[in-house]
């Protein structure tokens, strides 16, 4: 427990504030958060790990038309939209001077109806004038007063925000013909501050909502609007000298000095009469009163007691124009910690609950009181940020000098912060500008460490984004993160994030950007084998080809597919590849072979829808498919041609020559080979003579009844050799060499059959009888180099 005191004695300790931030325990693992949604007729699941996934909605699932909130609880949202009231003793309110001729001129314009454009310059009290007029008008119009903030918003942005504060419609945003469908007939006054943008985007916020009755405040920097926005436009401009004396008498809280008031005359000239200027004046002014002491206490003192009365002179006419840095000098060092951060994240002040652990000070949340006062902070929608003129008045007294340290400080407690499940979305939407200004400072990567941490600060806080429905702020985080990833060379955190910019551009409508970022995540997911976040981009990607309803593009590198185990079936099914094959090898050329398709396959029971496309794959991997098919058909028809060439010789050939059989050189490796004769041939042991399958007896001086040639030229091979030892077996042995052939000496005559001669037949052996056929064969001596082997039978090649 924290004992320290304060003031005379030991006091208390100091009550804990409702910060709103509860005590996290940074070292238990926080679950993965997922939300659905949904967004227009998509069912979106945000999914912080893997990657939203996005789907067609369900029927059931589909949202009716939605109601309206009641008005009780339209003053709880803008209670809720206002910013939160510093810590510390309430600072008295100003009054509204010299306000009450536009005063009543806008209420009178918003009670007709008619829309109007408030310019006035930073400072001059636009703010306060439009905190007055709304209170004027809540009982206006059928759905009351509705405040919104342009800082940082586009026309969609507005019109969604415009959307959510009418209608009751949790997790729900509709898409475009939605949205206007609902905005066009809401009847309310909209008060819209720091409006960034006119022209065009302005005549389509006007038209998109034609029963409102739009206040819009800007700076006299913004562009105009159109000539037919029909928009009344009223200027503000600064305070005349007595109502500027007259505040900085009242933010004092006591009479003017004639010093005094002659100085607050020549700021008066010199700021030409803004009210922000005399806020400031009158800070200065209570900083040199809490110098000097107590007049009371110099009425009771005698002059030996010491004290005297301390002369404090007034600020210089520069200071009171730019008093921010001597306003700092005088605050507490938490205060001044804080505006340092406010600098490094560009003006941005982060919520008070955030600032002790940013600080490093347990009270650190009353600094925004302390700021606040001084007149250094301004609101701005739910949150406040440094008044106008103050960041450059700090950057350049040295409050920037360690502006990069600050901003990784804040992105490390903001992705923590961001990431943690007890967080809601509308918690981190509220915060959503201090952390992309923090991103923005940290994306550059120009120190160690910053682009890392900018990497981890995007992916929590951008699905806490993407929940709350600010889109806007998720797309900037996703664009940051993506680049502080490439920069870092993360490319599984780059792949995410190209995902994720597919899925909200699907979601949006743009489906080329969709195509492109969905593309790429796939092809860098591939090459890092992510098979959930393939088939998750695979499945976006199908159905942003269904929207499209062009051709579909070439399909990225393929990668294993993923069991059902890992990865759910979506709605409808996961697209299954079908590979056709249009001309075999050996057709016709490249450029005439069909493309090789990819399609879906189709249910049995129907045919295929009309959103239905083939996504062709040509180049390398048509080549690939044919390279593979040409080699699987080369390796069968070899395998066919060996068998077809060996069926012939399933049994051993004899080693005998005979009539009716011719000699083959080129078959086989080992000599001469030879035809075995067909079933019922003549042969010297004497075979049927009315076998039908006989051939024909060879004569000596006739060719082979195959007609084939031994030699090349035709000419006839010798068959002399010498004769070896019968064998008892039907089949005998091979010779165990090559016979050499001679050519023919008589040349075939042209215009004449050629008959090749017939060697000398042979004296016959007798043959003895096999033991298994019975058949009787003639041994035909051969010519062999070696000796035959001692067992009597023939040697065997």
């Amino acid at each position: 427990m924290n004992n320290d005191s304060f003031g005379d004695g030991a006091g208390q300790a100091r009550p804990p504030r409702d910060t709103g931030a509860p005590d996290f325990k940074k070292s238990a693992p926080a679950p993965a958060r997922t939300v659905q949604l949904v967004a227009g007729d998509f069912l979106l699941t945000v999914n912080p790990v893997d990657g939203s996934e996005i789907e067609p909605c369900p029927p059931g699932q589909l949202p009716t038309r939605p109601g309206r909130h009641s008005e009780a609880e339209r003053t709880e949202r803008q209670r809720a939209a206002q910013p939160p009231v510093p810590a510390g003793p309430a600072a008295p309110r100003l009054p509204l001077l010299e306000r009450g001729e536009e005063r009543e001129r806008l209420v009178r314009l918003l009670g007709h109806g008619r829309s109007v454009r408030l310019t006035g310059p930073a400072g001059s009290g636009r703010s306060a004038l439009l905190d007055i007029v709304a209170e004027d008008c809540a009982n206006v119009a059928p759905d009351g007063v509705v405040r919104l903030s342009g800082h940082h918003r586009t026309p969609a942005e507005l019109l969604h925000e415009l959307f959510a504060a009418v209608h009751s419609a949790s997790r729900y945003r509709p898409d475009r013909a939605a949205l206007l469908g609902h905005v066009k007939d809401i009847g309310a006054i909209v008060v819209l501050d720091d409006l960034e943008f006119g022209g065009a985007a302005l005549g389509e916020l006007l038209d998109a909502a034609p029963e409102c009755a739009f206040l819009v405040a800007v700076t006299p920097d913004v562009a105009a609007p159109e000539a037919d926005s029909h928009l009344e436009e009223v200027v503000l401009a600064g305070l005349g000298r007595s109502a500027s004396l007259e505040l900085l008498q009242r933010t004092v809280e006591r009479p003017l000095t004639e010093d005094e008031s002659n100085w607050a005359g020549d700021l008066w000239f010199e700021s030409e009469g803004l009210p922000l200027r005399f806020v400031q004046a009158g800070a200065l002014l209570r900083q040199c009163d809490s110098l000097r002491p107590d007049p009371e206490t110099l009425d009771d003192c005698t002059p030996f007691d010491g004290v005297q009365e301390v002369e404090v002179p007034l600020p210089t006419l520069g200071e009171g124009a730019a008093p921010a840095a001597r306003l700092a000098s005088r605050l507490s060092e938490s205060a001044r910690e804080t505006l340092r951060f406010a600098v490094a994240l560009g003006g941005e002040v982060p919520h008070q609950a955030h600032l002790p652990a940013l600080v490093g000070d347990t009270h650190a949340d009353a600094a925004l009181g302390e700021l606040m006062s001084c007149g250094l902070l301004t609101p701005v929608g739910s949150r406040y940020r440094l008044a106008s003129g103050v960041l450059a008045q700090l950057t350049e007294k040295g409050y920037a000098d360690e502006a990069a340290a600050h901003a990784h400080t804040a992105a490390q407690h903001y992705a923590w912060w961001a990431g943690h499940p007890s967080v809601t979305p509308e918690r981190a939407v509220a915060e959503a500008d201090a952390v992309l200004a923090a991103l923005s400072m940290l994306v550059p990567g120009k120190e160690a460490g910053h682009p890392s941490a900018a990497v981890l600060l995007a992916r929590s806080a951008g699905p806490a984004f993407a929940a709350g429905l600010h889109w806007s702020a998720w797309e900037r985080a996703l664009r940051a993160g993506s680049e502080a990833a490439r920069i870092t060379g993360e490319v599984a955190e780059e792949a995410y994030f190209h995902h994720e910019l597919g899925v909200l551009a699907l979601c949006t409508g743009n489906l080329d950007r969709a195509r492109a970022e969905l593309e790429t995540s796939i092809g860098m997911r591939g090459a890092l084998s992510d098979k959930r976040g393939t088939v998750a981009g695979r499945r976006a990607l199908a159905l942003v080809e269904d929207r499209s309803g062009g051709a579909a593009p070439a399909r990225t590198p393929a990668v294993d597919e993923v069991t059902a185990e890992q990865s759910a079936t979506p709605h409808g099914g996961v697209p299954a590849p079908v590979l056709s094959l249009g001309r075999g090898i050996g057709g016709a050329k490249d450029e005439e072979e069909p493309a090789t398709l990819l399609a879906r396959q189709t249910p049995s029971g129907g045919g295929a829808k009309p959103g239905r496309r083939l996504t062709v794959f040509g180049g390398a991997r048509r080549n690939l498919i044919a390279a593979g098919a040409g080699a699987l058909l080369a390796a069968v028809l070899g395998t066919v041609v060996t068998l077809g060439a060996t069926s012939d010789h399933r049994d051993p050939p004899s080693n005998k020559v005979r009539n009716g059989q011719s000699a083959n050189e080129d078959d086989g490796s080992n000599g001469l080979d030879v035809d075995e004769p067909a079933d019922g041939s003549t042969s010297p042991g004497g075979a049927p003579a009315d076998d039908p399958k006989k051939p024909d007896p060879v004569t000596p001086g006739t060719s082979s009844p195959t007609g084939d040639a031994s030699t090349p030229g035709g000419g006839p091979s010798s068959g002399l050799s010498t004769p070896g030892k019968p064998t008892t077996s039907g089949n005998p042995p091979r010779p165990t060499s090559k016979p050499t052939p001679t050519k023919s000496t008589t040349p075939s005559q042209p215009g004449t059959p050629t008959t090749p001669p017939t060697s000398p037949s042979p004296t016959p052996t007798p043959s003895t009888s096999s033991s298994s056929g019975g058949e009787s064969s003639a041994s035909t001596p051969m010519t062999s180099s070696s000796a035959p082997s001692d067992s009597g039978s023939a040697p065997v090649i």
